[in-house]
């Protein structure tokens, strides 16, 4: 297992800088965005179109060191204004086509939230059973928008040779390890998760317990905490809506990891991924409003580095 960083945090800098930047911390594999949420700084999709540009960027990469752990469009393709959703699920395609060419094997995307209906302006996250209506607002999500959606583009990355790993998030249909599952039943093997254990921290779902859940579906993982904030927590709730800058009055904020679980936790963590065989990368995600990003990324390479699984054990020396 091997540390990465999700270049957004680097955004400002050049790559040839971030790449330089990252090699002080031992890190030489990247996760980058290639539009929609995360951006595109580092990594634009026009390469698809310009075989130069391509080989510039190859050649950029190689000479540094480095390596792709993911290419990450996390977007909203299932949007019920035709034009974000057809902007999002474009940069889905395009990044499972220079993903393909790139020879990166994974794909990071949202699974996407629509409306209520197809006259609808907004996403509409259903998260109760009751009253009635709720319950047919969601089975027309999935049975209207989501199922064909996916069937169609998790045939298309598996045609091409690329997974699509979707991050479990609130405000999308797919938050949680059995709304993941759902979703991989509809659209194939080449659909699984990009896992982000601070996701299932605030909404109260033990992150090491669900892979053992997840298993084979776990494709790419982010190294990002959660910090609970027990007294508040009694007031918000975990569905909590206050701006991620109001620390004191939330019930829980991202944190750089390590501030929100310690080396005991995030070694169990790292040995149960691998014991359900993931032994891959650990994409460094920086959203800790606490710490500036020069800071988190730094902490969180020095504290996680003592922590993967660099080899995997041999065979017992009384086999």
């Amino acid at each position: 297992m091997r540390l990465g960083v999700f270049t957004p945090l680097l955004s400002q800098m050049p790559l040839e800088d971030a790449l330089a930047k990252l090699k002080t911390f031992g890190i030489s594999t990247v996760e980058l965005g290639t539009g929609n949420y995360p951006g595109d700084a580092h990594c634009k999709l026009s390469m698809l179109d310009n075989p130069e540009d391509l080989k510039k960027f190859r050649a950029k990469l190689d000479d540094h060191g480095f390596s792709i752990s993911a290419l990450s469009c996390h977007g909203n393709p299932l949007h019920p204004d035709a034009a974000i959703a057809q902007k999002s699920q474009e940069t889905n395609r395009k990044s499972i086509l220079l993903a393909e060419k790139l020879g990166v094997p994974v794909v990071v995307d949202f699974s996407g939230c629509p409306g209520d209906s197809p006259q609808a302006k907004a996403p509409n996250w259903v998260t109760c059973p009751w009253p009635p209506e709720y319950l047919e607002v969601l089975k027309w999500q999935w049975d209207e928008v989501v199922t064909p959606y996916w069937i169609e583009r998790g045939k298309f990355a598996a045609d091409h040779g690329v997974k699509i790993a979707i991050e479990m998030h609130p405000g999308f249909v797919v938050y949680s390890p059995e709304t993941m599952l759902r979703l991989r039943e509809i659209a194939g093997p080449a659909v699984g998760c990009n896992y982000d254990p601070s996701h299932m921290f605030w909404q109260g779902i033990d992150p090491i317990a669900a892979i053992r859940i997840l298993d084979n579906a776990i494709f790419h993982v982010h190294a990002k905490d959660t910090q609970l904030y027990p007294t508040n927590l009694s007031s918000t709730g975990v569905l909590d809506t206050k701006p991620y800058t109001q620390e004191r009055s939330r019930g829980w904020i991202f944190r750089t990891c390590g501030y929100g679980h310690g080396a005991e936790w995030w070694k169990e963590f790292v040995s149960t991924l691998r014991m359900f065989g993931y032994d891959d990368v650990l994409s460094i995600e920086h959203e800790d409003s606490l710490l500036s990003a020069e800071e988190g990324l730094s902490k969180a390479a020095q504290f996680l580095n003592e922590i993967v699984l660099k080899e995997k054990p041999g065979a017992a020396w009384w086999v």
